[in-house]
């Protein structure tokens, strides 16, 4: 059943769920193993009403749970410095899955994400991609796949410029989450809590926003080249 693909996912992911109490950290291998796109991916946290797993490195579980079972968005600032990464930043995003896909006729077309209409943002998801192109191959929007673990995979979507206001992106993530409900994964999405468009496009392609939250880490900008 999905809701047992979802379970499995955020247990197979955090190394724990759901959480015992307002904030559990949890020490798992996931965070020192490469993620989706080759990387680890150092500390990871879903929340929900019941309170929030905060998967970090084992090594650095005794130095999270010393900063004191506090709020997460008070821990935030704390974490870089206490998983031994200073200079990144952490983060808090709007965490949504979805059951039930919003019906729609089919409008991309699954390629490979190393093909050369694929434009640089979507070659590190790897696999397939789903792409809108026009009459001309030209890219348009495209959806990729950040393949978590077997049980839940995160999509992410963008459009050019010239081509939103068409409903492009609702509709691709509505047929890439259909795909990877056939596939056996449940479909999450990740967008910041101020983004508008992004939260519009998630919930016309049935994501409801049920509270949840994701917690992370990100990398420092790279310092221009002088």
């Amino acid at each position: 059943m999905p809701d047992q693909r979802l379970h499995h996912h955020l247990v197979t992911w955090l190394g724990q769920w759901p959480a015992g109490t307002s904030l559990d950290v949890v020490g798992s291998e996931r965070r020192v193993q490469p993620g989706w796109d080759g990387e680890p991916h150092p500390v990871i946290g879903i929340g929900n009403r019941d309170g929030v797993v905060l998967s970090v490195s084992p090594a650095r579980t005794a130095a999270v749970r010393a900063l004191g079972r506090r709020a997460i968005t008070d821990l935030l600032p704390e974490l870089p410095v206490a998983v031994s990464l200073p200079g990144w930043s952490g983060y808090r995003a709007v965490f949504r899955y979805t059951l039930a896909p919003t019906p729609s006729p089919d409008m991309g077309e699954w390629i490979g994400a190393d093909e050369p209409a694929v434009p640089g943002w979507l070659r590190p998801f790897g696999g397939e991609v789903l792409v809108i192109r026009d009459h001309d191959g030209r890219y348009l929007a495209g959806v990729g796949i950040k393949r978590h673990d077997g049980y839940g995979h995160e999509l992410a979507v963008g459009t050019e410029p010239a081509a939103r206001g068409r409903g492009l992106a609702r509709r691709l993530v509505a047929q890439a989450a259909r795909r990877v409900l056939d596939e056996g994964a449940v479909p999450t999405y990740l967008h910041a809590p101020d983004n508008v468009a992004s939260a519009r496009v998630a919930r016309a392609a049935g994501f409801v926003d049920r509270g949840w939250s994701a917690y992370g880490l990100s990398r420092p900008e790279p310092t221009p080249a002088s």
